[in-house]
């Protein structure tokens, strides 16, 4: 996928948040998108518009209100990208037509000169205390940096949360929450909440751009949140 598909001026991205948040919710259950991912990305909303609402009364505000509405819009627009390409940008099940109509760039099938990501992600995963995880991503051949590769521009992972002996998924569809990273090393913040559960997921090496090129999915990664 192209990059800048985003709106540059406030209003512009405002319009366009608004109408993606809305066709994701009318759409959600047809495209298969899990609801606690919905009401995540809804939250978003929830939290940016009066901000941004706030920045744009002229006769109100202040240095402050239109520093926050800068700060918070670079956050909220990351998180549409993740999600975009989590629950949209590989889904099937979203026309070409529905594409143009959140304003996304249409996917390219055309067949790519690039082969196919044959190498699988090599993932080392550690407790940082406070619900936080770090991992380093390496390909094969690195055998001590974290690294991405090459043909690659994220890493795409599935996971889930468990408590101590429940049963991990099977099959890499039913893992429930579903992230990417553009870098090798990277912390995913669970929460105080999940201290003491059990991480388990999947990685793989994918590129938006080249999406047949996709590579093949680690075996189950586990670590006790701490």
């Amino acid at each position: 996928m192209r990059q800048g598909y985003m709106p540059k001026k406030d209003d512009e991205f405002f319009n366009f948040q608004g109408n993606l948040n809305n066709t994701v919710v009318a759409n959600a259950v047809v495209w298969g998108i899990p609801a606690g991912a919905v009401t995540a990305f809804t939250a978003s909303r929830t939290a940016y518009e009066p901000v941004y609402h706030k920045s744009q009364d002229k006769g109100h505000r202040t240095q402050q209100d239109v520093s926050k509405h800068r700060q918070l819009r670079k956050v909220y627009q990351k998180e549409i990208e993740v999600f975009v390409n989590a629950w949209l940008r590989y889904n099937a099940a979203v026309t070409d037509d529905e594409m143009d109509g959140m304003k996304i760039p249409r996917r390219d099938f055309e067949p790519s000169p690039h082969p196919p990501i044959d190498d699988i992600p090599i993932v080392g995963a550690r407790a940082q205390g406070g619900g936080d995880l770090e991992f380093r991503v390496r390909v094969t051949e690195d055998k001590t940096m974290a690294s991405m590769h090459p043909a690659a521009n994220l890493i795409e992972f599935r996971f889930t949360i468990l408590e101590p002996g429940d049963i991990p998924p099977t099959d890499e569809n039913d893992y429930p929450k579903k992230e990417v990273s553009s870098r090798a090393k990277f912390t995913l913040a669970l929460g105080l909440k999940n201290t003491g559960k059990k991480f388990f997921g999947i990685f793989r090496w994918v590129n938006t751009h080249k999406p047949r090129t996709v590579g093949h999915w680690t075996e189950p990664i586990s670590v006790i949140i701490a």
